[in-house]
């Protein structure tokens, strides 16, 4: 009988995998742990492994493609098995699921059946545009027209406070403004309704009604015999228009421009006095600074006769990119560490350390260690001891219950071309310094190698990420939940240090301690790195 292989949940954090290769194909005979496929997890790339014998029927995913956990990846049974009522079966399984998610999306169209017939009203709803690209409401500065006045196209009827910038809102319709919708001071979201145009005495209510239902209802959903009309964010659009050449000043002498206009002439470098104003009561606007052409003026630069012009290129530089698809490791990343920055309450706790008994230390061991101490394994192993006398701080956050450990198993991040990969030291505090310096290379290499296990990197009680190899003097650390804890660490820098009395150079080192605050207090965590400030500053007691 066939037997249907879906992706296993190949790790605890472990959504979807990508098959990276295939190594049996359609066909092909498989026995009882035969590897079928190397899968790219969000940690790893694995194996998996067949646990039927039979023939290959079916391969449901192709190499390079994402599965989710207990998607269909293959079909094993017995040569010429007919596979078709399994295929359908899983054909339908998918469908009804859609089908499913579907149907409560159709239940308001039958709801919103009634429509509003717009077409004989003569006017237009202003809504408010899109002016950033992260624009996502407006705030109403000041209106420049009230209800009842005449706009003509080109009139500025308010000023505009966007995230950006103050920026004018221009009407591109003539009539009355019969209705404004939101008072000065106030924020709208954008395409809300600001106010509405058209000829005097129009039923604009009935308008506002029917704007106000097509926004409420869903796109796809909505049907009026004649769409209603809405100015929203239209194009500005230079019109061919005579006016007088001599821009409008007020009776102090300044000259009437919006802001944006003042600020685009000043772009351009053009004299914002030469512009002529097609605005309200001459006022110079942005249509009118697009639309003017300098007229040549004589040189007044104190320049030599016969200098040569500077030519300035128009184009220096071409903006390009190129956009990647997001590996599972990088999506893991991604997920796991905003949720921890946004729901763990993280507060930081900074120390400075003396290195220059544990500079002597490191190079005293290394002439009689079987392999290379660095100053990260005396790290590690001065963390560990510190946890062991500091046990509130060695515990994990699980929701609804907080885990204190008894066993001491430190995360040390690395980093791979992918990402951040955080292999575990296990039962660090019982371990030599030689031991542990073997074990993270050996951790290390299996990640740039992509061959760790999910043993390799599961269960850590609290994490270590050291940049001080950068030149990075300090930084604050992203928790690894369900740590509670996490330790940066910075570069041994060579400074001036207080030693008797006397200004003399030491080696100090800045370790930055982020404490999820749910789990461990702020008087916790500051003991805990005091006793590892004190183990690094005379490293014999890690021996105790």
């Amino acid at each position: 009988m066939a037997e249907v292989i879906k992706m296993p949940k190949m790790s605890d954090t472990m959504e979807e995998g990508v098959i990276a290769s295939w190594l049996v194909k359609e066909g092909d005979a498989v026995k009882s742990g035969d590897i079928l496929a190397e899968v790219e997890t969000d940690k790893a790339t694995m194996e998996l492994e067949s646990y039927e014998d039979g023939v290959l029927l079916y391969i449901g995913v192709k190499e390079k493609e994402a599965v989710p956990v207990d998607g269909v990846i293959a079909i094993i049974g017995e040569k010429g098995e007919d596979i078709n009522a399994v295929l359908k079966e899983i054909e339908t399984g998918a469908a009804s699921a859609a089908t499913t998610a579907e149907t409560p999306a159709a239940t308001p169209a039958e709801t919103s059946s009634e429509t509003i017939d717009t077409s004989g009203i003569n006017a237009s709803v202003i809504t408010m545009p899109k002016m950033s690209d992260t624009m996502t409401e407006g705030t109403i500065a000041s209106w420049h027209k009230k209800v009842g006045d005449s706009v003509s196209s080109g009139d500025i009827l308010a000023e505009v406070e966007t995230d950006k910038a103050t920026m004018e809102l221009e009407s591109y319709d003539d009539g009355t403004l019969l209705y404004v919708g939101v008072k000065e001071g106030e924020a709208v979201a954008v395409d809300g309704v600001i106010a509405i145009i058209g000829e005097k005495g129009a039923d604009y209510e009935t308008l506002l009604k029917a704007q106000t239902m097509a926004a409420s209802a869903p796109a796809e959903t909505v049907s009026s015999p004649e769409p209603v009309e809405t100015a929203a964010a239209p194009t500005a659009v230079a019109t061919e228009t005579k006016v007088e050449s001599r821009p409008a000043t007020s009776s102090n002498g300044r000259i009437k421009a919006s802001p944006l206009a003042k600020k685009l002439a000043q772009e351009k470098g053009y004299d914002i006095a030469q512009i002529p104003g097609t605005g309200d009561h001459g006022r110079i606007i942005k249509r009118d600074v697009e639309a003017f052409v300098p007229t040549a003026a004589p040189s007044t630069d104190a320049a030599a006769p016969g200098a040569a012009p500077v030519t300035l290129p128009q184009v220096v530089g071409e903006e390009s990119f190129e956009e990647a698809p997001l590996s599972q490791m990088r999506k893991t990343i991604a997920k796991r560490l905003s949720e921890s920055k946004f729901t763990a309450p993280h507060f930081y706790l900074t120390m400075e350390i003396n290195m220059d008994k544990a500079i002597e230390a490191r190079k005293s061991l290394n002439e009689v260690a079987p392999v290379k101490i660095s100053f990260n394994d005396l790290v590690v192993k001065a963390a560990a001891a510190a946890l062991r006398q500091h046990p509130d701080v060695n515990v994990s956050w699980m929701g609804d219950k907080m885990r204190k450990n008894h066993h001491i198993h430190i995360g040390v991040a690395v980093a791979v071309p992918e990402g951040l990969l955080v292999p575990v030291v296990r039962f660090a505090d019982n371990k030599t310094l030689s031991h542990i310096s073997a074990e993270v290379k050996d951790l290390a290499q299996k990640a740039h190698n992509k061959k760790l296990q999910p043993s390799d990197w599961e269960g850590s009680t609290f994490t270590i990420s050291n940049l001080g190899m950068f030149g990075i003097e300090e930084f604050t650390a992203i928790i690894n939940p369900p740590d509670a804890c996490i330790m940066a660490v910075g570069g041994i820098k060579q400074t001036p240090v207080v030693k008797d009395g006397q200004v003399v150079p030491g080696n100090v080192m800045k370790v930055t301690l982020s404490c999820d605050h749910r789990a461990v207090d702020g008087a916790v965590g500051s003991a805990f790195l005091k006793t590892f400030k004190s183990i690094l500053e005379d490293p014999i007691r890690i021996l105790v």
